[in-house]
């Protein structure tokens, strides 16, 4: 009992909580609530959610009460929980999965893998930036690897970032689904991402349904 009332003591600081559709990767389109935490120094120039980046302007909320959200969000609908950022890393993530373990709803990590791994996830997105290198564990331990195309450089970078999440992981251990999403409005992207997958058949296409849907 001591040691729940300490876990549910603990808190974070979240930016927003929200119970939506997944727009990306393999779960686009299913019913997620969202757990978007504040904090982020890996700094890209085309990220849409800069305002989660300083942590300290976010309030703190308690692990308690973020469960009790997802526990709503899971009787209205939500098939998963999503923990996204920012950069969510940047936190320990152990007590908060703890917190949301009880519910059994499956917990998603979307992550750029520069910080070590915490907490216990059914399925991490792993979407590496061209400036930052991912460590060894996070390219072990991803079941997408998901690379944001903007330019032609990006699409090397994807082959040999897809390479080493192969080599790093045991034999026994599928490989990682392989995606390419075209940065938001940018055009040159879109093209390099669509030609790549048409003549790369182990890549698919990821886009960000939500924004064309003008949901969150």
């Amino acid at each position: 009992m001591r040691e729940a009332e300490s876990r549910d003591s603990l808190a974070l600081p979240v930016v927003e909580t929200f119970h939506s559709l997944q727009g990306e990767g393999i779960h686009a389109g299913r019913s997620a609530f969202f757990i978007r935490l504040g904090g982020c120094q890996v700094g890209c120039s085309w990220c849409d959610t800069k305002h989660s980046w300083p942590r300290e302007v976010h309030p703190q909320r308690s692990l308690k009460e973020l469960a009790a959200e997802a526990a709503q969000a899971a009787a209205d609908g939500a098939a998963f929980v999503v923990i996204t950022g920012g950069e969510p890393l940047e936190h320990n993530l152990t007590a908060l999965c703890q917190a949301l373990r009880p519910l059994g709803l499956p917990l998603h990590l979307e992550t750029s893998g520069v910080n070590p791994l915490s907490g216990d996830f059914d399925w991490i997105t792993l979407s590496p930036k061209p400036h930052r290198r991912p460590t060894n564990e996070l390219l072990a331990a991803c079941h997408e690897l998901k690379l944001v195309v903007h330019e032609a450089s990006d699409l090397p970078l994807a082959e040999t970032l897809a390479a080493e999440a192969c080599t790093q992981r045991p034999q026994t251990q599928a490989a990682p689904t392989l995606l390419l999403q075209p940065g938001w409005d940018c055009p040159e992207g879109q093209a390099l991402a669509i030609g790549y997958v048409r003549s790369h058949p182990h890549w698919r296409l990821s886009l960000q349904s939500h924004k064309w849907l003008g949901v969150r």
